[in-house]
């Protein structure tokens, strides 16, 4: 009879693997080794190679170089970030919800067709055919065929799909839906080995909370590519890192915390490094100087009557002292010809609260006014004058403000963040000013059936956060407070320098290079911005003359966020922060929206981000905002 696998059989194995999609490689030379019973996040940038990695693991690609061993006798269970109907199994013209689990339990089912087909001839069995049926049921049972469609149950209810018809077909679920629909048949198949894909998304809190839980329980081996840094807390026993400019993968061990350590550590040797070399070209620049100097004090030729021991010895220590000059100057030039890098700085964004103006009360591009900006994130007009300027085009277009305004914004090849923009609504006209005016005031503000705020007050430095489900108007409230959209209705003031960091992307200029997005409507050509780029350690000096429209997700809103930390911001809009950032820089930027002192606005599904917000809580629901507080 068949036995129950057992996890040291499972085998998780790449040897110098590479994999490349025509002239692009994407993971090069890459060795690891997966145990049995760990729990791996990958974690690393957008397009950094992480699903490519997933896909070698699960055995679906080869590389096209190297080996990729993988055994897992108890079963593997994949599911890709957006599942479809033929990855998971189910090829049909109509699709159903039982179809896709049926799928999904496909083996369990084929063993359970079996055992019915050899139950039917029992009483006719030879000795050879009893032997088969009770390593049938043997198998049965030890893969958790009794209990599989338990296991779908409890796996849709803790999803948030309980009830779900098995007669209903895919095309009448939303996307979100499948997705959780996909993942729930896939646990409840309980293979050895999963392979997960961004599981997370689409989960609220509560059934991400449940898989989470599931997952620590796994009688397996797991695998599983996030971005959510509670989920590697709480889950992961060891990190990989997918780097997308070295295509290498790095293994850390003792969970998110330890990755989190390593990393720590890790820049703080090479701070040390660098000052070492700092050091060390300044002690050899001292040598050579003052060796120099004392060669430069001592006459080529003695007088003729100056001889005997006396020259000799003034000859020895000249002799001695110029090797010192010579062996000086040779460490200098290796010093240099070989530099340590320069650490990036920490982010740090600029505001000064204390002189905030309310430029934002007046007309649109009106006189002491900010200017208008267009719909999301496009060209701009300039500010009156002693206005702002308008927000430029996503990768850096914009008009200059008016006599004494600032120069536009721009972001990256998406929708840039909209800095200096606001002044788009009519000012209001209260009766009694307050003592202590909002930095930021909307009134009876209206966007269609997109938003309807009766009244919403933000003070200088004030952090508010901005919560509720997909399409609840969050995005379109930034939009509004960055002065980038038109109510319909309303009254509002706002600061003239306003920063907004887009959910959405949209290139305008995709043939722009990163240096040029960067530094586009700010004074002097683009090389003069080069180093206050590099210095941020967002972007490699090899990056800086790549297109804009060849960047990733991840690498255009890094351009955003360059921009946002290089000026100085009095409202800080932003629209999920943390999406396409790698968690080492969400934890970077975390820090710096902790000692930015100004107001801040902050819309986020981040579990993390939102924990550690001390903020004002607003909710939203259909445009309205429901609680504050």
């Amino acid at each position: 009879m068949t036995t129950a696998p057992t996890l040291a059989a499972s085998r998780l194995t790449l040897t110098d693997a590479t994999k490349r999609y025509g002239e692009r490689t994407v993971l090069d030379c890459v060795s690891l080794s997966v145990k049995p019973g760990e729990r791996v996040g990958i974690i690393g940038d957008n397009g950094s190679g992480k699903s490519t990695l997933l896909r070698l693991l699960s055995g679906r690609e080869a590389p096209d170089g190297g080996d990729a061993a993988v055994s897992a006798p108890g079963g593997i269970g994949y599911l890709a970030q957006t599942p479809t109907p033929s990855l998971l199994g189910a090829d049909l013209n109509e699709p159903t919800v039982g179809d896709i689990i049926d799928a999904a339990l496909a083996h369990l089912r084929s063993i359970e067709a079996r055992i019915r087909a050899a139950e039917s001839a029992l009483g006719t069995a030879e000795p050879k055919q009893l032997d088969a049926y009770g390593e049938l049921l043997a198998e049965f049972e030890a893969r958790g065929g009794y209990q599989a469609d338990a296991r779908v149950d409890a796996a849709l209810h803790g999803l948030g799909l309980p009830r779900l018809p098995r007669d209903r077909t895919l095309r009448t679920l939303s996307g979100g839906e499948c997705s959780r629909l996909a993942l729930a048949a896939t646990l409840a198949a309980d293979p050895e080995l999963l392979l997960l894909d961004e599981p997370t998304n689409h989960l609220d809190d509560v059934a991400t909370a449940w898989l989470e839980d599931r997952l620590r329980r796994h009688r397996g081996t797991v695998v599983a590519i996030t971005h959510d840094r509670v989920f590697l807390d709480r889950v992961t026993t060891t990190i990989l890192e997918v780097d997308r400019d070295t295509r290498a993968v790095t293994a850390y061990g003792n969970g998110y915390r330890g990755y989190l350590a390593a990393k720590a550590a890790a820049r703080q040797r090479w701070a040390q490094e660098y000052r070492d070399w700092l050091a060390e070209i300044d002690r050899q620049e001292r040598i050579a100087e003052s060796a120099g100097a004392w060669l430069g004090g001592i006459s080529r030729k003695g007088p003729a009557w100056f001889s005997g021991n006396g020259a000799h010895r003034s000859r020895s220590s000249s002799h001695s002292t110029s090797n010192k000059v010579r062996a000086a100057r040779e460490r200098l030039r290796r010093l240099r010809a070989d530099p340590v890098p320069v650490p990036p700085e920490p982010l740090r964004f600029h505001a000064d609260p204390a002189t905030t103006d309310n430029g934002g009360t007046g007309d649109p591009g009106g006189s002491g006014g900010p200017g208008r900006t267009g719909g999301s994130g496009r060209s701009g007009e300039p500010g009156g004058s002693g206005g702002t300027g308008g927000s430029g085009s996503s990768d850096g277009t914009g008009d200059s403000g008016g006599s004494g305004g600032r120069g536009g914004s721009a972001g990256s090849g998406g929708t840039g963040p909209t800095c200096g923009t606001g002044g788009v609504l009519p000012a209001a006209e209260p009766a009694v000013p307050p003592a202590v005016p909002p930095l930021v005031e909307l009134r009876d503000v209206a966007v269609g059936h997109r938003l309807s705020v009766d009244r919403l007050r933000i003070a200088r430095g004030e952090r508010v956060l901005v919560t509720g489900p997909n399409g609840a108007g969050k995005s379109t409230l930034l939009h509004v407070l960055a002065g980038e959209l038109t109510p319909d209705r309303g009254t509002g003031r706002r600061p003239s320098r306003v920063g907004l960091l887009h959910q959405e992307h949209t290139v305008a200029h995709p043939q722009r290079t990163v240096l040029e997005a960067f530094a586009a409507g700010r004074p002097g050509p683009p090389a003069d911005h080069r180093s206050a780029l590099l210095a941020l350690g967002l972007f490699r000096a090899a990056d800086l003359g790549v297109a804009v429209g060849d960047l990733s997700v991840g690498q255009q809103r890094r351009i955003e966020l360059a921009r946002l930390v290089t000026g100085r911001i009095d409202l800080l809009l932003l629209d999920e922060p943390t999406n396409h950032f790698s968690p080492v820089l969400v934890e970077e930027l975390e820090e710096a929206l902790s000692a930015y002192r100004g107001a801040l606005v902050v819309v986020s599904h981040d579990r993390r981000l939102r924990e550690r917000t001390a903020a004002t809580r607003i909710h939203m629901c259909d445009g309205v905002l429901t609680t504050a507080g």
